[in-house]
């Protein structure tokens, strides 16, 4: 990244090996409990045509999956990061009931004592 400007956002490298081999994992492990599951015992043929077919939407579906995923991500703001880490309070003042303290009240004034003028 030594021809990044300072100024410049930082680009991602991007790579497609990890969808794609997490594509093919599901679409290899439908495509194995089709061929078992679908024959009906093993007193049939495997069913191709069928373990084909799984096969290949499970992996046309994870890898769609996997695209909108990884389009979706967003960097956190560079100011997100920064701060001590720790958040003294979540209250706030008047959330939930909770006594607020305001402005004192005024206070009244004495009342003489019975039999003094």
């Amino acid at each position: 990244m030594a021809d990044q400007q300072p100024g410049e956002p930082r680009k991602m490298r991007t790579s497609v090996k990890g969808p794609l081999m997490f594509s093919a994992f599901w679409g290899a492990l439908v495509f194995f409990a089709v061929l078992i599951f679908a024959s009906g015992g093993s007193g049939h043929s495997p069913r191709f045509d069928l373990a084909f077919t799984g096969g290949g939407i499970a992996f046309i579906v994870s890898l769609v999956m996997a695209a909108m995923l990884s389009m979706s991500h967003k960097e956190n703001a560079e100011h997100l990061g920064k701060g001590s880490g720790v958040n003294l309070t979540s209250r706030r003042p008047g959330s939930h009931g909770g006594a607020v303290p305001g402005p004192a009240a005024p206070e009244k004034p004495e009342a003489p004592e019975p039999g003094t003028n």
